[in-house]
């Protein structure tokens, strides 16, 4: 056992190694600082123990899953670089963000967009790695220097040439993005820094810090590009957002149904057993606010588009039953 752990070792230690001076070779920038050079050193053995130490990674269905997730979270990345090279960077509409801030250097002067953000996404890494410590540090590296180098390859092409229309089609395209990041609860680095640490220290609300930042960000449009580029850069965060929680709570509803009835109850729920395909459901014993007799409560969970048809079959057997519906925004396990 001991030879097979000091091997698994040695691999680490030689793949760590490899990593850490591929990067030194072909990325110049983290020589910015000694500093930043071993901050990544440090990050990237803290990765390394972690893929191969521990158990959790050890068989191939988890491997797959995983090799899935990395996948799905460079398509989220791709298409938020797509929407900075290919929507707003040719408009110069900085949409908040590290990407908004490396937007408005690019317009004014002429410093490369992926560049700028890199180094942006370090200073952001230095200071999380003092002030959050080395597992938060851990968790944002990936998108942080992968988010630049997609900006990097990702041509700056003006596919729309319409302003307003080219804000709407990025907005949409990096809100999809972010969101496949949240969901994989992968954060693309940058500005999101700051807020983690005025929460940590000063216990102030992520959502307010962000929207400060961005805030900030949107209001150097006006310097940059004008009033125009101002106003659709608020446009753009606003859209982002509706998109952003649209898909985490609304691609997927489900309907959530409670029902009583003085005497019908168990005729509506076996006639919607039979005539609806993917429903759950469960009794809730409850007693009345007035008459304080005890009742039954009927819940069902089903697709949206089935409400219509229980709304019906309730109402044909008994027209005065009380009903609540609600939209829910996932529903785990059961039948549905």
């Amino acid at each position: 056992m001991l030879p097979h752990i000091i091997f698994k070792q040695n691999k680490i230690i030689k793949i760590h190694n490899n990593i850490f001076y591929f990067l030194i070779i072909s990325c110049p920038i983290t020589l910015l600082t000694t500093t930043t050079v071993f901050l990544f050193r440090a990050i990237l053995l803290f990765f390394c123990n972690n893929i191969f130490m521990n158990k959790k990674f050890t068989t191939q269905n988890q491997i797959i899953n995983k090799l899935i997730q990395l996948i799905f979270i460079l398509v989220g990345l791709e298409l938020i670089a797509m929407s900075v090279t290919l929507f707003y960077a040719p408009h110069s509409i900085a949409a908040g963000g590290a990407t908004g801030v490396s937007i408005l250097l690019n317009e004014l002067f002429n410093i490369p967009l992926a560049a700028t953000l890199l180094v942006l996404n370090i200073i952001m890494l230095i200071l999380s790695y003092i002030f959050l410590g080395k597992v938060t540090t851990a968790k944002i590296t990936f998108g942080s220097i992968v988010l630049p180098a997609m900006i990097a390859i990702t041509p700056k092409d003006m596919v729309i040439k319409d302003t307003f229309l080219s804000a709407v089609i990025g907005s949409i395209i990096f809100g999809v993005g972010l969101s496949i990041l949240y969901r994989f609860d992968t954060p693309s680095g940058g500005t999101t820094v700051p807020p983690m640490i005025f929460k940590k220290y000063f216990h102030i609300r992520n959502a307010n810090s962000l929207f400060v930042i961005d805030a900030i960000v949107c209001l150097g449009n006006i310097v940059a590009a004008g009033w125009e580029a101002f106003f659709l850069a608020i446009l753009s965060v606003g859209l982002s957002t509706i998109v952003i929680n649209y898909i985490e709570t609304g691609i997927d509803k489900k309907q959530i149904i409670y029902i009583m009835s003085e005497t019908h109850i168990e005729e509506i729920k076996d006639t919607v057993i039979n005539n609806i395909d993917d429903i759950g459901g469960t009794y809730f014993n409850v007693q009345g606010m007035y008459s304080e007799d005890d009742k039954k409560m009927l819940m069902i969970v089903t697709e949206s588009q089935n409400y219509g048809a229980i709304l019906k079959i309730i109402r044909a057997i008994d027209k005065d039953a009380f009903i609540l519906a609600d939209s829910m925004a996932e529903v785990h396990n059961g039948s549905i």
